[in-house]
Formats: structure tokens, C-alpha cells, sequence
């Protein structure tokens, strides 16, 4: 959003912000934030950073803890959820005695996978598209005491809840695969979610109710590089939860809520370009797949087990990953087959 801080600034004065909020992404893929007043908000900041425990969230132990956060100003945006007016940005993580990057900071990290790639002399950039799959429920319990423990989730979409009388339009088990309204009962609040990310300069491709009866509903947003998309992609649960808070509703992105229904995928896009040149492309190859696309599958497949490790990290991912739910259950690469690990799309 801004080039210097002159520009940042200048804003801040225009708009009459109130506040500034600093967010990080911490090991487990979550925001952590810290928020200062717009008075605070100077060319200082800009050359320190401001510090912070980093043993309370574990990214360093107790005996030398201290952090500090930078702001990156290319990532600026409105925040539309706070009562005054208010500047986000996202932070770079740094080691408080060198003020160098911190090693294992997520953003940091993609950086340098960017660079390294480039550096390999095989492509220029990366680029992904995510698919955003969630659950929206009107209500969330859960209890786990010494004698009893349970959950209870509540949505007033699912045929199986039609006792409650609440409406004449539910969609049945595993039957929500673009249903229309009045059953598909979160087009509105999709729409408000995507308005919300349009504006904070994240485009949205399409969003549609899914296979879940219980509000399971999908968000996809275009290709585009491996940083920027991994910004894209808090930016996106941060203003889904946001939204479905201010409606009171809970949402969750977690792999397999519900035994019975669909389990929530990430399903990832991934090219590699050579300035424009899509190197995945071969007109005569299977699934039109040049043999440089085929070794970047053979890489995924023969790793397999170590990127399990970051991409499916605990056992609810494993409860989606069964067959009849058209999961990825088979290690193998496939066109249009959507219980290979692996698909090349036909429409892609």
C-alpha cells in the first residue's frame, strides 16, 4: 500500500487514524498483534522496531526471549473491524540484539524459498492460488472435565436439524455443493467478507456455499506469489472470523469438524514462470504437463511424508483424509481425479 513512510504517514494525517496495528504470524500459522497509538507512529518505529516477549509464544526460549517487530509498509491496510479508525500492517519478526531477520519468521521464510528458486536458475517466481474451505456454525460448545466431555456445534442449514422447525429449506448430508438461496443461508456474509477483502487489496475469484450441509462454504482467490499469497491467506481467516464474529457466528477452518461430512481442504495452485513463461505447460504432454511439471510432481510425491508434516500437523487432518469425501487419499498425481494427492485440473 505504501512506498516509504512519508506515504504511510501522510495517511495516518488524511484519515484521521486513531490507531496503528501491528501483526505477526507466529510458528502455528496464527496473528499475534500489538497495537499503538497513531501518535506513536513515527520514523523511529520504522529504524527499531518495537520489542516484545517472544518466549510467551514460543519462538524463543525464557533465557533470551527478547523480540522485535517491524512493520512492513507494503502490506498497509485499512482495518474495517475496529470501533475507531485504524492502520494494520504486517510485521517482520527480528532478533532484538542484531536487529537481523528472525531465522524461522514464516514471512521471512518465504522470501527466501523466493530467492533461492531464482537463485537455482530454473524459474523467476512462484505463484499460488489457495482455496479457503470453512465451516460456519450459529453456535460452538465444548466441555472436557474430569467426568464428561462432548461438543456440540448448532447450524440451522442441515436437513438432520429440521426438527427444530426453524425453516422449510435445509440441505441434506453431504448435498451443499453450490446450493442456491434460500438453503445456501451465507451468500449474503460471503459477500461481505469479500467486499472486506477487495478493499484491503485482495481480489477474490468466486465464493460459493460447498458440499457441507452445515455451512461449509469455500472462498478462492487468483495466483499470485508466494508472499503476497501467504499474506492473502491471514488476511482472509482474519476478515472471515471478523465477519462471522460481528454476525455471531463461529467459524472454523479445522480439517474435519464433523464425522459424516465433507472435511475442509486447502487445496494449493502452484505454478512456476520463467518471467511469463508458464513452465508447467506442454500442449503434447499428459494433462498438458511439461517434464519440468513432472519432476515438480515427482518432488512433491518422493517428500510426501516431510511436507505431511507442515501441511496436514495434526490427527483431525488425518479424520479428512479417508475415501468418500473426495479428499486426497492416493499418493499419486492424476487428471481430474480427486483422490489423487496430486490433480491437474481440467478447466485450469
Amino acid at each position: 500500500m505504501f512506498q516509504d513512510f512519508e506515504q504511510a504517514r501522510q495517511f495516518v494525517d488524511e484519515h484521521s487514524i486513531r490507531a496503528v496495528d501491528l501483526k505477526y504470524c507466529d510458528l502455528w500459522g496464527r496473528w499475534r498483534h500489538l497495537t499503538i497509538p497513531a501518535s506513536q507512529f513515527g520514523s523511529d518505529l520504522m529504524a527499531r522496531g518495537i520489542g516484545f516477549d517472544g518466549s510467551s509464544i514460543g519462538l524463543k526460549n525464557v533465557k533470551a526471549g527478547d523480540m522485535m517487530m517491524a512493520p512492513d509498509l507494503t502490506t498497509g491496510f485499512r482495518d474495517p473491524f475496529w470501533d475507531v479508525p485504524t492502520l494494520s500492517f504486517i510485521c517482520t519478526t527480528l532478533n532484538a540484539d542484531t536487529h537481523e531477520i528472525f531465522a524461522n519468521d514464516p514471512r521471512n521464510l518465504a522470501q527466501q524459498a523466493e530467492s533461492y528458486l531464482e537463485s537455482t536458475g530454473i524459474a523467476t517466481q512462484s505463484r499460488w492460488g489457495p482455496e479457503f474451505e470453512f465451516y460456519v456454525f450459529d453456535s460452538v460448545s465444548y466441555e472436557n472435565e474430569i467426568h464428561r466431555a462432548g461438543y456440540r456445534f448448532n447450524s440451522k442449514s442441515p436437513e438432520w436439524n429440521s426438527a427444530a422447525g426453524i425453516s422449510g429449506s435445509y440441505i441434506p448430508v453431504q448435498g451443499g455443493y453450490h446450493a442456491a438461496p434460500p438453503k445456501d443461508r451465507f451468500y449474503n456474509l460471503r459477500n461481505e467478507i469479500t467486499l472486506h477483502l477487495e478493499a484491503m487489496g485482495i481480489p477474490v475469484k468466486y465464493h460459493h456455499h460447498e458440499v457441507g450441509s452445515p455451512g461449509q462454504l469455500e472462498i478462492e482467490i487468483p495466483m499470485m506469489g508466494l508472499v503476497p499469497a501467504g499474506d492473502a491467506i491471514m488476511l482472509v481467516k482474519y476478515t472471515t472470523k471478523m465477519v462471522a464474529a460481528q454476525h455471531e457466528k463461529a467459524v472454523t477452518f479445522m480439517p474435519k469438524p464433523i464425522y459424516g461430512e465433507a472435511g475442509n481442504g486447502m487445496h494449493f495452485h502452484q505454478h512456476i514462470f520463467d518471467q511469463d513463461k508458464n513452465l508447467f505447460y506442454d500442449a503434447d504432454g499428459y494433462g498438458h504437463l511439461s517434464q519440468t511439471a513432472r519432476y515438480y510432481i515427482g518432488g512433491l510425491l518422493y517428500h510426501g511424508a516431510a511436507v505431511l508434516a507442515l501441511t496436514n500437523p495434526s490427527t483431525n487432518s488425518y479424520r479428512r483424509l479417508v475415501p468418500g469425501y473426495e479428499a486426497p487419499v492416493n499418493a499419486f498425481y492424476s487428471l481430474g481425479n480427486r483422490s489423487a494427492a496430486i490433480r491437474i485440473p481440467k478447466y485450469a
